[in-house]
């Protein structure tokens, strides 16, 4: 068992999330590994066995900075994009309609950052996801915004030195049971690309 793959989440006491399929039906852990490429930014996303579990391709050359979630049979779920023009940082994910169905806005807290997730779940309600914390942390968590109940860790070895100089990070997530793990996912990608973009 790897650093940070042990953690055990309590279940939310109901569905939260929009990709049905994608519900945590137990606690999950998901390694989640940047990839720069000349394409853009790619992740490799996988259980800790190894098992693929969702493609991301970014698209370097866009102007919204487009990253492209599917699953592992290539079924396009969602692209993430960036807002231009916004007081706070703003990313949203589309459906392959084009509709908008998530957002993920950055504000700034004392100490560093703070990322909400909005959306409507399958069910119709109306949900707001707190992540506290950056990529300079070794851990930050993603709680339910009006339980505060923690639905998402986050672990990262900030001592690996291979990846540090190399630009390229790899992290744990683990997801509670009855949490989307493609949300969680794509509130990972957003701040991930908000690093990326302070950095360059």
């Amino acid at each position: 068992m790897g650093i940070g793959t042990g953690v055990q989440l309590a279940p939310f006491p109901r569905p939260v999330g929009i990709f049905t399929p994608f519900i945590a039906k137990q606690s999950e852990t998901l390694v989640v590994k940047e990839k720069m490429s000349w394409s853009g930014n790619n992740f490799d996303i996988s259980q800790p066995n190894g098992e693929h579990f969702f493609k991301v391709k970014g698209e370097l050359l866009s102007l919204s900075s487009r990253v492209n979630v599917m699953d592992t049979s290539g079924n396009h779920i969602f692209t993430i994009r960036k807002k231009h023009l916004t007081l706070h940082t703003t990313y949203y994910a589309e459906n392959p309609d084009g509709q908008e169905i998530f957002e993920v806005q950055s504000k700034f807290k004392f100490g560093g950052t703070k990322f909400v997730g909005s959306f409507t779940s399958a069910s119709g309600q109306q949900e707001q996801l707190i992540m506290k914390g950056d990529m300079t942390d070794t851990v930050a968590e993603i709680a339910e915004e009006t339980s505060g109940q923690v639905v998402a860790t986050i672990y990262r070895d900030r001592f690996n030195g291979r990846e540090f100089w190399g630009g390229q990070q790899t992290y744990n997530v683990t997801i509670a049971p009855n949490v989307d793990m493609a949300i969680i996912v794509a509130m990972c990608i957003c701040l991930d690309m908000k690093k990326d973009a302070s950095e360059s």
